[in-house]
């Protein structure tokens, strides 16, 4: 019973993350076709969070748009005036007087179609990237030098104190942050570790762990140690009872296993130790070519034995930084599409909403940085998807209006029509295509 009302509590929270973070997605991407196209000079008649039987209602505001809430909570829209649906897909500017039709997103100029349209991606892109500009000012950059900013627990004595500037590591000078890294990954796993440091102005000679343990700097969400129960600052101490000094160690074990349950002995910064049964999973990893390597993981990720002590990150650095961010995640993602089209990998990268509310109620879990950070990436996720090109999405609007402002003429009716339901068809396919890896997939 204790088991059946935790499931039930897990489930709960994990619903309530899903549809905290789709509400405040939607919001934002309706928010930007709302606010361009009032811009534009396009009047809104309903902004509407979710679809269905509206739950709650304002009365129209002093731009003529009425707010509501509707009932169905898997999205939102706005119905601009003169829109015959809740999706735009055949506005009608017939029967309106030249200032009425101008008011419409039919009658608008091209321009002005297009900005209403790409604003809504837009905007989840403009949301993501103050999302990662927030998370780097507010968590800073490290420092050039390596010097120890904090001491992590580990289940051995520290020689090491905060303050500590490390000018070598077993004799190899390490004058800064990349040369300190390139050092320590070379260092043969063993218990103790030479370090030459600089304390209070004074060098001298100290023993501490590896410079790169096996300690869990980051569990990823939806993997082979998240469901075994490993968490952040967790330090494995044996895996098939040898000994564990470096996270260098991990993945021979990992990759020999080829799926097999491994037993990972863990230590906890409380002191407690525990036995986890934990099997790699395969995934599918790009490649700095651009292409696609298949390997069991286990999804964790290493760091440092201290925290580095770290500095401010000017405006400059983080969105610097931010558009590296999400250019990286753009890359990734078209680049995974297009090999799984072509077979190169497994489909079962492709997540539905079942995974996403999974994804995001485990994001929650782990604190509140890693559920903004999942807000942000399925943000930008929901852009890029809006963008394709398929009818009844923003891109597939878009398409429609290059190819007007090409040929000079609106496309036939009947035609947009077809191409609107063979669009909501690929959609739909598309979702339930997710929605079996969901359930498929593990």
């Amino acid at each position: 019973m204790v088991a059946i009302l935790t499931d039930f509590g897990g489930l709960i929270y994990t619903v309530i993350s899903f549809l905290l973070a789709l509400a405040v997605i939607v919001a934002v991407h309706e928010y930007g076709h709302y606010i361009v196209g009032r811009w534009s000079g396009i009047k809104a008649e309903v902004f509407s969070l979710g679809f269905g039987p509206v739950i709650a209602a304002s009365r129209p505001d002093r731009h003529g748009t009425r707010w509501q809430i509707a009932a169905i909570p898997l999205g939102g829209f706005v119905r601009f005036k003169g829109d015959q649906d809740a999706a735009s897909a055949l506005p009608a500017a017939d029967g309106l007087s030249a200032a009425e039709a101008r008011e419409t997103l039919a009658g608008a100029p091209i321009w002005a179609r297009m900005a209403t349209v790409a604003a809504g991606p837009a905007f989840n892109f403009v949301l993501s990237f103050v999302i990662f500009m927030g998370l780097i000012l507010f968590s800073g950059l490290a420092a050039d030098r390596p010097i120890v900013g904090a001491l992590y627990p580990m289940p051995t004595a520290q020689g090491l104190m905060p303050g500590d500037d490390i000018t070598a590591i077993e004799g190899q000078p390490t004058p800064d942050v990349t040369t300190f890294f390139k050092v320590a990954d070379a260092v043969p796993p063993k218990a103790e570790v030479a370090y030459t440091v600089l304390r209070k102005g004074q060098e001298m000679r100290v023993t501490a762990p590896h410079p790169l343990p096996a300690r869990a700097a980051m569990v990823h969400l939806q993997s082979a140690a998240f469901d075994a129960g490993l968490r952040e600052g967790d330090v494995v101490i044996q895996v098939n009872d040898q000994p564990i000094y470096a996270f260098s160690q991990l993945p021979a074990f990992i990759e020999a296993s080829q799926g097999a349950p491994l037993d990972m002995e863990v230590w906890r910064p409380d002191g407690s130790t525990l036995t986890l049964l934990l099997a790699p999973n395969r995934r599918d990893l790009p490649t700095a070519d651009g292409g696609f390597e298949t390997r069991w993981m286990i999804g964790l990720s290493s760091g440092p034995l201290f925290e580095l002590e770290r500095r401010s990150a000017s405006l400059q650095e983080a969105a610097e930084m931010s558009f590296s961010q999400i250019g990286a995640v753009v890359h990734g993602t078209f680049s995974g599409l297009l090999h799984m089209i072509r077979g190169e990998i497994s489909t079962c990268n492709l997540s539905g909403p079942v995974g996403l509310a999974d994804t995001m109620g485990d994001a929650a879990r782990s604190g509140l940085e890693s559920f903004i950070t999942m807000l942000a990436m399925v943000s930008l996720g929901v852009g890029i998807l809006n963008l394709l090109p398929i009818p009844v999405l923003d891109g597939g609007h878009l398409v429609f209006f290059a190819a007007e402002a090409i040929s000079g003429r609106k496309p036939n009716p009947r035609f947009v029509n077809m191409a609107v339901m063979v669009g909501l068809f690929l959609v739909t396919a598309l979702t339930i295509f997710a929605l079996g890896n969901d359930l498929t997939c593990s």
